[in-house]
């Protein structure tokens, strides 16, 4: 299947009964339902559908193996993302075999082909599938749920590699590079990340990495780039050797998302670690090869029931400078762990239960709190990293994704974090001030009215008054074509919106726009025009003062783009 499908803006026409309501109000139900929204639970999985070994249920349709074969592959890449590998219920609702036999299989196809004012993608009346699809799916999910293998420490030696040894690497920067100013920009459906100098604008490197690279961590030092793609292959890239160049990979599992370096003072460069989706787990390596050291499992009971799940995986990492320690976000049971890795032989962590559902954040200025997207809970969970306690969870607006969020002070309440939604339009402003501000610590002091749903991040830079958001995920070209930009001086005066994807001329397509990134002044900032494989994308590049177009990078090599990653910035947490 076509790697691009989810781009295509989910369209809801509910024309007959459905589920035992009439057309209307199936209609009805379907205004509250945020297209962006459908098309970001519908991202699909990286685990080999062909791993997964078959499974026949009694009291289920029967199945064909091709017919099993063809469904095991629809479901990882349209439906594991939201509702779990495992069918346990994550974004989505469960499917577990007690519940679709019940419901039985005209009331699943139904829901499959109408979906819900919930956030169920429409997917028969989307075309995404087939009527014939749609039944087969319905048939498929009343089986029980054929299960991936795991992915042990055997199965991660064998992906270990050492390409470059330690003691063979230079002792010192072997290229001319102003390293404080590249960026590490995801060429996403290619499988690889471009390295762009952030003066001449010119590629430097093009590296072959997993697929869909999701995050860039930089090493506490600055030397090192880690990248870890959806399909858990993390790639070490070295930016001192003469061309920068993978120096070790591995494989952390089959689905994944997370990688940080260790940055508390005397640990620097000492430890990596990757968070799985599949399997649920983390690893905790050696910082200069990658090799596996310590495997922990986050199977376990959710805050709020206190069930057991089988499937509770690992979403945003970083690396804490006020202990030795790793904070680790455990999605599904709503878990924050404090990882300390001083003595890995006897392994020490603070679990802390906040809110279900964790995804991505940040840091506060200060580097003492840690700020994270509770999504489907509509929260953001705020960790104080010194006292390695919860400090608050803060209820915001629908679906936070704030990437790393948006430090900044505004001129009224003083310092704040920023998230923007992917489920409505505002922007939420949270005071982080609690010694100079207390009345307005860990609450939403203002909220600002953007464009629309659909944004993936925001982002601002100390050197900067501007507040960029995107909202690259929004059913509308207009919005996801576009930005809004905010100053920070003048917030009330509401937003201007920048035509990025005018400015980069690249033809025909989606072009969403995505992800603001400044550079290492914050005079600038670059935004990835992101189309389908077999059309032209580009970076469009801001002058930060005037807000006008600066720059346009167009190459051919540039498939798909879209995050990027500025080495000071990241290395550093500015946002």
């Amino acid at each position: 299947m076509k790697k691009d499908w989810y781009l295509k803006p989910l369209a809801v026409a509910v024309t007959t009964v459905a589920l035992g309501i009439t057309a209307a109000q199936a209609q009805e139900g379907h205004k509250d339902l945020d297209e962006s929204q459908g098309a970001y639970q519908g991202t699909e999985s990286a685990v080999d559908p062909s791993a997964a070994k078959s499974v026949r249920t009694p009291g289920a349709p029967d199945l064909t193996e091709d017919e099993f074969e063809k469904a095991k592959e629809i479901y990882f890449q349209r439906c594991a993302g939201c509702h779990g590998v495992l069918r346990k219920g994550a974004t989505g609702k469960p499917l577990t075999t007690d519940i679709t036999q019940e419901r039985g299989l005209e009331y699943l196809k139904a829901f499959i082909t109408y979906g819900s004012a919930a956030g169920m993608p429409n997917w028969g009346t989307s075309g995404d599938l087939t009527d014939d699809e749609v039944e087969l799916m319905a048939k498929y999910i009343m089986h029980e749920p054929p299960v991936p293998p795991e992915f042990g420490m055997p199965e991660m030696m064998d992906t270990w590699e050492v390409l470059v040894a330690p003691e063979d690497r230079p002792t010192e920067q072997m290229n001319d590079l102003n390293l404080d100013n590249l960026f590490s920009v995801t060429l996403r459906d290619a499988g690889q990340v471009a390295l762009i100098d952030g003066g001449s604008k010119e590629i430097v490197k093009i590296l072959e990495t997993g697929y869909a690279v999701h995050i860039s961590r930089m090493s506490a030092s600055g030397r090192y780039i880690f990248v870890i793609g959806r399909d858990a292959k993390v790639d070490m890239i070295d930016l001192w050797m003469e061309e920068p160049s993978i120096v070790a990979s591995i494989k952390v599992g089959m689905e994944a998302r997370s990688v940080e370096t260790s940055k508390y003072q005397g640990y620097e460069d000492k430890y990596a670690i990757a968070g799985a989706y599949w399997p649920p787990q983390y690893v905790i390596m050696d910082g200069q090869t990658l090799e596996p050291n310590r495997i922990v499992s986050t199977r376990g009971m959710t805050v709020d029931t206190q069930e057991y799940h089988p499937e509770p995986r690992v979403a945003a990492i970083v690396g804490s400078h006020q202990h030795p320690e790793f904070i680790v976000n455990i999605k599904e049971t709503g878990k924050v762990q404090l990882v300390n890795y001083e003595d890995l032989d006897a392994l020490s962590t603070v679990e802390i239960e906040t809110s279900r559902f964790l995804h991505d954040g940040g840091w506060d200025a200060s580097g003492r709190y840690f700020l994270t997207a509770a999504n489907e809970s509509n929260q953001i969970v705020v960790i104080d990293a010194l006292e390695r306690e919860l400090e608050e969870i803060v209820d915001v607006g629908k679906i936070p994704h704030p990437g790393r969020g948006a430090n900044f002070v505004d001129a009224e309440h003083g310092p704040v974090w920023a998230t923007s939604h992917l489920g409505d339009n505002t922007i939420s402003l949270i005071g982080t001030d609690p010694e100079g501000h207390p009345d307005n610590a860990w609450k939403v002091v203002r909220t600002l009215e953007g464009q629309g749903g659909g944004s993936l991040f925001i982002k601002t830079h100390p050197e900067s008054d501007n507040l960029y958001v995107d909202t690259a995920l929004n059913p509308g070209e207009g919005p996801s074509q576009s930005v809004a930009v905010f100053d920070i001086n003048d917030l009330e005066a509401g937003y201007e919106v920048l035509p990025i994807a005018e400015w980069a001329d690249v033809g025909e397509g989606v072009k969403r726009v995505v992800q603001p990134e400044y550079n290492q002044a914050g005079d600038e900032v670059w935004f990835s025009v992101w189309n389908t494989m077999d059309e032209t994308s580009a970076l469009v590049v801001v002058d930060d003062t005037t807000r006008e177009l600066k720059h346009v990078i167009k190459d051919e090599r540039l498939v798909t783009p879209t995050g990027k990653f500025n080495v000071i910035n990241t290395q550093k947490d500015i946002y």
